[in-house]
């Protein structure tokens, strides 16, 4: 099996002083990539600022024999989102892989979440990936490459308690992703989401004895294939928690066609329209858009033509 290297090439990742993106930082690096490790090293909530992290990931991968610098910006402002991609073309001249994984959390119930806890959260996860995939994309699409990987969540997919803020930003990096794919496809460059599961300082609170080895160690290949000129695929998300690695799509059921509703009728065959085993699944790339509308534009059609025959 060949080896998959990253010699220079030059990444971005956000959030790289801990945990999951320390992981991806380590492996690229070790793989010939120059790496600009960005995380102020705040706290969990996001709080203050301190430059040890970043800078601590940075010595390892030099001392390993590798390249890295950090970059203490927060992503959770334009200017930052800026100057953190400005960080790696004025140490390295070029952009060619994104990771964004800065995160922060805080807790609280739909009934009692504050609206700066909701911002907050919004800013580092959602709005933090539109404030570096802005500035990265045009570089990349003028340089005709580039790989892109945003961070998502199965509270993002499937949500969970107390976390309001987490799953609406989560969700929202699946559209960003999206459009990332579709618009630069035509120009060589590639995005997808990561859903990972990791042990990592967001874990603090939760009884994880009986998990089974989960580091983030073990989500970082799948980063690195995302990352690699192999990636074969975009506008898709990829799971990767405990070992197992898996396919996450949006799926629709086939649904019913008929030329008017009443709300009774809507009750009657919601179980029609809900069933799934004839499912739907429109790849992003190169029209699933498009062919939602063709495809529920063409029921329609034939159910006219049945109608009338």
């Amino acid at each position: 099996m060949t080896e998959l290297r990253f010699d220079d090439r030059v990444a971005v990742i956000t959030g790289a002083g801990r945990g999951l993106g320390r992981a991806y930082a380590l492996l690229l690096a070790s793989k010939g990539a120059k790496v600009v490790v960005n995380d102020p090293g705040g706290s969990l909530q996001g709080d203050g600022v301190d430059a040890g992290p970043a800078q601590a990931v940075v010595d390892e991968i030099g001392a390993a024999g590798g390249e890295a610098v950090a970059c203490t910006e927060s992503v959770a402002t334009p200017a930052g989102g800026k100057a953190i991609v400005q960080a790696a073309m004025d140490r390295y001249g070029r952009i060619d892989i994104l990771i964004h994984n800065a995160g922060n959390v805080r807790y609280g119930s739909l009934k009692e979440l504050s609206y700066e806890d909701f911002e907050s959260v919004l800013s580092v996860h959602l709005r933090g990936a539109f404030h570096v995939v802005r500035p990265a994309f045009p570089l990349m699409c003028s340089a005709g490459y580039g790989r892109i990987v945003l961070t998502s969540s199965i509270g993002g997919l499937y949500g969970n308690h107390r976390v309001a803020n987490y799953g609406v930003s989560k969700a929202g990096i699946i559209g960003l992703c999206n459009v990332a794919a579709l618009e630069g496809a035509a120009q060589g460059v590639r995005c997808n989401v990561i859903v990972p599961g990791a042990v990592t300082r967001m874990a603090e609170g939760i009884d994880t004895s009986q998990f089974p080895p989960m580091g983030p160690e073990r989500v970082a290949p799948v980063v690195g294939w995302l990352s690699h000129e192999s990636c074969s695929v975009t506008g898709e998300m990829f799971v990767s928690i405990a070992g197992r690695i898996a396919r996450a799509f949006i799926g629709e059921s086939e649904g019913v066609y008929q030329p008017s509703w009443t709300i009774e009728q809507v009750g009657e065959k919601i179980d029609a329209i809900r069933d799934a085993n004839s499912p739907w699944i429109l790849p992003v790339v190169p029209s699933g858009h498009v062919d939602h509308i063709r495809r529920s534009f063409a029921m329609a059609t034939a159910g006219q033509v049945k109608s009338k025959s």
